[in-house]
């Protein structure tokens, strides 16, 4: 079996943004929700999805406004409602520490996460009406217990085109960040809802042991 760690890997310093809200309990270890923001270097923010177990903010306090460092794992798990079935994105973390960030230069920030798994659905390419070539992928990422996380990601430019040709099976190797994005969901004729969409946004990608 490979290593989870290898097959999944997320490494954030940023903001803590949000009060930290109860998410699940699994065999009685409660579980923790917050927001991390960490701004690009165009200064857009993503607001990253964080759980954390309540081992890990037991003994150190964390607050909003804090500057902290994160690693652990990008995971996804199926919501099902009677709205229908929406895939949650969060970071799971393995380790947290308090750190000093200078707000004011965005190079203090890290938005860093390797994925290697296997393309799960044809690769939609497309380009934008001022040129842009964009592909979005969605991969499967091995976890253990037979689990697998299911991640969406986009290239741009060289790597659109590269993933344009790529099919499904395929085992890929990518790295690039987590990008928060907001979008318009129309509810009604006369009503929409705001909604955050994740993605990881890929600055490689390569085949993983290519025939």
């Amino acid at each position: 079996m490979q290593n989870i760690q290898i097959n999944n890997s997320a490494a954030l310093i940023g903001i803590i943004s949000s009060d930290f809200i109860f998410s699940h309990e699994v065999y009685g270890e409660k579980f923790y929700s917050f927001f991390l923001s960490v701004p690009r270097l165009s200064g857009v923010l993503d607001n990253i999805n964080i759980i954390i177990s309540e081992h890990l903010i037991k003994e150190r306090r964390f607050k909003p406004g804090d500057g902290v460092s994160i690693n652990g794992q990008f995971r996804s798990y199926n919501n099902y409602s009677d709205t229908g079935n929406k895939l949650i994105l969060s970071v799971f973390v393995k380790n947290i520490n308090h750190v000093d960030i200078n707000k004011n230069d965005r190079e203090s920030f890290v938005n860093e996460v390797k994925l290697i798994g296997y393309l799960c659905k044809q690769p939609t390419y497309r380009t934008t009406p001022f040129g842009r070539e964009i592909t979005d992928l969605l991969i499967a990422v091995n976890r253990t217990y037979n689990k697998s996380d299911y991640i969406p990601c986009i290239a741009w430019g060289r790597n659109a085109k590269y993933s344009s040709y790529l099919n499904v099976g395929d085992k890929v190797n990518i790295s690039g960040r987590i990008q928060s994005r907001e979008y318009q969901k129309k509810i009604s004729e006369d009503e929409v809802e705001a909604k955050t969409a994740y993605e990881v946004s890929i600055s490689k990608i390569s085949l993983e042991n290519p025939a």
